[in-house]
């Protein structure tokens, strides 16, 4: 048995497993290591209550500061590991001082993509990945500014909604001819265009940023269209990287993110990871993925803990995200990735409806909007894989569980 765990990565993920080997009866020593000077938190919040400014930095620890001297965690911020010698079971920090392990798990998660097109390094130009992003953020955020976001994904349009609930005018430039092209249909992403455009956001569509300008801090942005627009700020959200470097010189399997089986162990057996750094087997999907999402970092996170520690493990879970913009709440359950067929059950103009999305008949994911309860008994659907009733899931008055 293990008695010495060291995590790689204090964020969700490292959080999560660290609290989990102490739930599971771990005596050990556990040592939380992380890059950012602050505890494990949670991200999905700063594009929404730490943007708005309605909540503190402080809301999206895991938990308070107490606790992780209860679970007996060594956490270790603002600490950088440059390398792991995997023959030695040692981790060396940026100072050269080394650590050893005896099992050792990998959370290190995702960095955003940066661009490097002119005018990217002026003031006033952000991504948001941290609590100090955040914060520059909501500085550049008033009634008098125009945001000009850089990719129509989640973050992006998460940070335009609260944009625009400070007051800031804002459009959004995204490359490909539809909003949220990763993960959405087109029928879900022109609703929710639909919906920025009711509160005032500008969307161009096909369309990129050739350069920004400004004397010190940014104040134009010249388009891909020749068009010319007169901004104050700008955030780049055009997706994140995994963070795999220590891994890969370290001689593990690397694949866009670190290969693990159903357990989340690596091609090392003393070394897990989980999270968003992973590419890991989904028995739902039936194919390896690498997952960006609050779900899949704390469930992964929990999972591989349990493994590490010898407990029989296969985590399988549907992929989910959420999403939550102005008065809507917007959550995916799957990825429609060949879906040929959309049914919707509700009214779009009421902001209240689900919509599935089906492949050769069977429910291949589900969106709700507002419709949390409805959500959970579409679950069961979709992982019965059983052919369903197109016009009975259209129709309200037919109950979900009647389907099933």
């Amino acid at each position: 048995m293990a008695e010495n765990v060291v995590i790689v990565g204090a964020g969700q993920a490292g959080g999560w497993a660290a609290a989990t080997l102490r739930s599971q009866g771990f005596a050990g020593t556990i040592t939380l290591i992380g890059e950012e000077i602050h505890p494990p938190y949670e991200r999905p919040p700063l594009s929404k209550d730490v943007l708005l400014g309605s909540k503190p930095p402080e809301s999206t620890f895991l938990w308070p500061a107490e606790k992780t001297s209860e679970l007996k965690i060594d956490l270790r911020p603002g600490l950088r590991v440059s390398r792991l010698d995997r023959a030695q079971r040692t981790i060396e920090f940026a100072s050269r001082e080394t650590l050893g392990y005896d099992r050792l798990l990998l959370t290190t998660g995702s960095r955003v993509r940066r661009l490097s097109f002119p005018g990217c390094d002026l003031a006033g130009v952000h991504y948001l990945r941290t609590i100090e992003d955040a914060l520059a953020i909501q500085r550049d955020l008033t009634p008098e500014s125009h945001l000009l976001v850089l990719g129509g994904g989640w973050i992006g349009l998460e940070t335009a909604a609260s944009a625009r609930r400070r007051g800031a005018r804002v459009s959004v430039i995204e490359l490909s001819d539809q909003l949220c092209s990763r993960v959405l249909p087109k029928s879900l992403a022109g609703y929710l265009q639909e919906r920025h455009a009711a509160q005032g956001v500008t969307v161009h569509l096909g369309t990129t940023v050739r350069s920004l300008i400004g004397a010190g801090r940014v104040q134009r942005a010249l388009l891909s269209t020749g068009e010319e627009l007169s901004v104050s700020a700008v955030v780049i959200g055009v997706g994140v990287e995994p963070n795999v470097e220590l891994a890969r010189e370290a001689g593990l399997e690397v694949d866009n993110g670190i290969v693990v089986d159903e357990s989340g162990r690596t091609s090392d057996p003393l070394i897990f990871a989980a999270g968003d750094v992973t590419n890991h087997p989904n028995d739902f999907l039936g194919r390896r993925v690498r997952l960006e999402s609050w779900a899949n970092a704390q469930n992964q996170g929990i999972a591989a803990a349990k493994a590490l520690l010898g407990q029989p493990v296969h985590y399988h879970d549907i992929p989910w995200f959420w999403s939550d913009q102005y008065t809507l709440n917007i959550q995916l359950l799957g990825i429609p990735h060949k879906s040929d067929e959309t049914v919707t059950r509700g009214d779009l103009g009421s902001d209240k409806f689900l919509q599935f999305f089906l492949y050769g008949g069977r429910i291949e994911a589900v969106a709700a909007v507002n419709n949390p309860r409805d959500l959970r008994m579409a679950k069961r659907l979709l992982q019965s894989g059983k052919e369903v009733d197109r016009a009975r899931l259209a129709d309200p008055a037919v109950a979900l569980q009647s389907l099933a």
